[in-house]
């Protein structure tokens, strides 16, 4: 598509008249709804809808659709809101540690333009992986991270992101805990990815645990960071089968696998803008 579409996303308690008066609001003004899909919880009776729609003939300036939206029709509803343009590039950071499986497939589809997405700088605790960071030409900044320096060092890295107007941020196996602050800075735009043994098998070496105990299934989970730990909506999920012919090492290479992809599928909603959030889930369009 070569002209601009502005992407509405919106929750609110369900009703009726949203969706047609929404709709409505778009065709009166000539804009031309290029994608639509809408959902009702009705355990919770909230409406869900995202709407992309041209703007090339649209005769509301995009400056001021926002304006419309509130008096029109946001306090009318009750709803809230997230409205993006097409041509505005999501800006992405990615913080690493020493494991590079991850690393390496983002950078992968970030250079071959599958992700529309920019990737100003890389971030690590580590040295290891800056030789993968020069190979793709996007800049490496180490902040060694101890338990004496930790908040120090996380406030140069913000203030690092600040300064490269960092959208979101990706943690491709990033083996730090992320403080309150930056997750407050950056609510539901942190993306992490783990194993899904998590209770069962905590620990450093989750795959080593589940092979001792014969697991049949291994899987992989992506969600956004909140400040419970390893509990914050959920955005993709896949699993394995395992067969006690796996060895170890088969086991751990799967669970790469897994990881690569479920943390790319995240990313990839994410910067299509794809994904809302209500208490603590995800609504996932299509």
């Amino acid at each position: 598509m070569s002209s601009c579409t502005a992407k509405l996303l919106l929750h609110c308690p369900d009703r009726p008249g949203i969706l047609s008066e929404i709709t409505n609001f778009i065709t009166v003004n000539k804009g031309n709804i290029v994608y639509l899909d809408q959902y009702v919880d009705h355990t919770e009776n909230i409406f869900y809808m995202r709407i992309e729609w041209d703007l090339e003939a649209f005769q509301i300036p995009r400056d001021k659709i926002t304006e419309y939206i509130n008096t029109l029709y946001a306090k009318k509803y009750n709803i809230s809101y997230r409205l993006y343009f097409s041509d505005q590039i999501p800006r992405m950071a990615i913080f690493v540690s020493k494991m590079p499986h991850c690393l390496y497939d983002m950078l992968a589809r970030y250079a071959t333009n599958e992700w529309k997405c920019e990737i100003p700088l890389i971030i690590s605790n580590h040295p290891d992986l800056k030789h993968v960071a020069d190979r793709f030409d996007i800049p490496y900044y180490c902040f060694p991270i101890s338990k004496e320096n930790h908040e120090e060092q996380e406030a140069n890295e913000m203030e690092l992101l600040k300064k490269n107007k960092i959208d979101f941020i990706v943690l491709a196996r990033y083996m730090q805990i992320i403080s309150n602050k930056m997750i407050e800075e950056y609510p539901n735009k942190i993306i992490n990815i783990h194993h899904s043994f998590l209770p069962a098998f905590v620990g450093a070496r989750p795959y080593h645990a589940a092979f001792k105990r014969g697991v049949k299934i291994i899987g992989a989970t992506s969600h956004y960071v909140t400040e419970d730990l390893d509990a914050g909506p959920i955005i993709e999920q896949d699993v394995a089968r395992i067969t006690h012919k796996d060895t170890i090492e088969a086991i751990i290479n799967k669970g790469k696998d897994l990881e690569k992809i479920v943390l790319s599928r995240a990313v990839q909603k994410h910067i299509a803008r794809k994904i809302l959030t209500f208490n603590n889930k995800t609504v996932i369009f299509t």
